[in-house]
């Protein structure tokens, strides 16, 4: 296990590292130029050359039916990036070596005088057998563009299926993704590639022996189930996933559900960079940060967003792993990095959540802005305007926010 660092064992002319260009990622490496008046250099490095908006990527079925290219999905980071000082480095994180300050990519090392970890998350599977290999997912650009691919071919064939018999689309996971994606493919007009007579999806999702929509404010679960069911959605709870099969997902208590597709929106853990660290970890591997953000017994080295398990200094609940709560958790960390660098106090992160909204297809919503429900097409509208303003906050180099 690593010791300790050193306040400052690395070169004077060390950058400081933002590792994913995520929602926090970039939010933080934005906000370092700013407050530092662009006197810190930073470096910000991502696999992909485009900042994606991965609260929109349920919308699949717009994809699937219409062929549109992915453009509204992401923003390319050349442009958000241009004017801000911020430098970019393409490729994959494979190694975070926290004594000698350090970062290997595939594309060779950096080094770095502070270090913020926004890497995200990825799918967990949690053993089921055959979940990794026989479902897609839409946690990331890739997986939904692929996804999209394989609905279109599912509605294509489905104009000469005989008799009554539609086509199956299992998802699995009772949570904000997966209720998304359900209401988005139950409610998708799949005429412009199947034809008048074309046989929308059969949609089932399986929630398992969580709560559906757990942790959402009641007036949220009850109307976006009742959105679920008018769109035709089958809601199936109280059994998890037991194995899943080409075609074919297997509940505990002995159900098959026979499908054309199946997608796992079940769950997320943090990225096997961030479980090999050698510090506290909580829940599916995310690091278990202190009141600033940062790494206990690591100065200097900031975690946000999904690979961060951040605790509400006054009430000890965990901070939800959310699009908001990354980008608020950015601008403390981009303040407290400052504050690092040039020996000043830091500062505890204190959430404050402003609202959550839950599309449901075909222009509904639901949601609760501090406390106070909304639903419909109002609410629809509100998340359509938030996810508009944020993606041309982000082209423009502004401080972005979500709800």
């Amino acid at each position: 296990m690593n010791a300790a660092v050193d306040p400052d064992p690395s070169p004077p002319e060390a950058p400081a590292v933002v590792l994913g260009a995520g929602y926090a990622g970039l939010a933080v490496a934005q906000g370092i130029r700013r407050r530092s008046r662009q006197r810190i250099p930073v470096v910000l490095v991502d696999r992909n050359p485009v900042h994606v908006l991965r609260t929109q990527l349920y919308e699949v079925g717009k994809l699937a039916a219409t062929g549109e290219d992915t453009d509204p999905w992401v923003v390319p980071l050349a442009e958000t990036l241009e004017g801000s000082a911020v430098e970019f480095r393409q490729g994959s994180v494979e190694q975070v070596d926290l004594a000698q300050r350090s970062v290997t990519l595939d594309s060779g090392t950096v080094r770095f005088r502070a270090l913020v970890i926004g890497l995200g998350n990825v799918a967990a599977y949690y053993g089921v057998p055959g979940a990794a290999a026989n479902t897609h997912q839409v946690y990331r650009l890739s997986g939904a563009k692929k996804f999209a691919g394989e609905l279109r071919e599912v509605e294509r064939a489905s104009g000469t299926l005989s008799g009554e018999r539609r086509p199956r689309i299992v998802i699995v996971g009772g949570g904000s993704t997966g209720t998304e994606l359900a209401a988005e493919i139950a409610t998708t007009d799949w005429r412009p590639i199947a034809g008048a007579g074309a046989r929308p999806p059969e949609v089932v999702l399986v929630t398992g022996a969580l709560p559906f929509l757990a942790g959402f404010p009641s007036s949220v679960v009850d109307r976006a189930r009742r959105a679920l069911v008018r769109a035709g959605v089958t809601i199936v709870a109280g059994w998890n996933v037991a194995r899943v099969d080409p075609g074919r997902v297997t509940l505990e208590d002995g159900t098959v559900l026979a499908c054309a597709a199946a997608v796992w929106c079940a769950g997320l853990e943090a990225p096997p960079p961030v479980r090999a660290l050698p510090v506290p970890h909580g829940r599916a591997g995310r690091v278990a940060v202190e009141p600033t953000l940062e790494v206990p017994g690591h100065p200097g080295t900031f975690v946000v967003g999904d690979a961060a398990e951040v605790r509400d200094p006054r009430t000890g609940a965990l901070v939800p792993s959310t699009a908001q709560a990354a980008l608020a958790e950015a601008r403390v960390a981009a303040r407290n990095l400052v504050a690092r660098w040039n020996g000043a106090p830091l500062a505890p992160f204190v959430y404050q959540e402003r609202g959550v909204v839950v599309a449901l297809g075909l222009g509904q919503a639901a949601g609760a802005l501090r406390k106070v429900p909304i639903w419909g097409s109002p609410a629809a509208v509100l998340k359509r305007i938030v996810q508009r303003d944020y993606a041309h906050a982000v082209e423009r180099g502004e401080p972005p926010t979500l709800i």
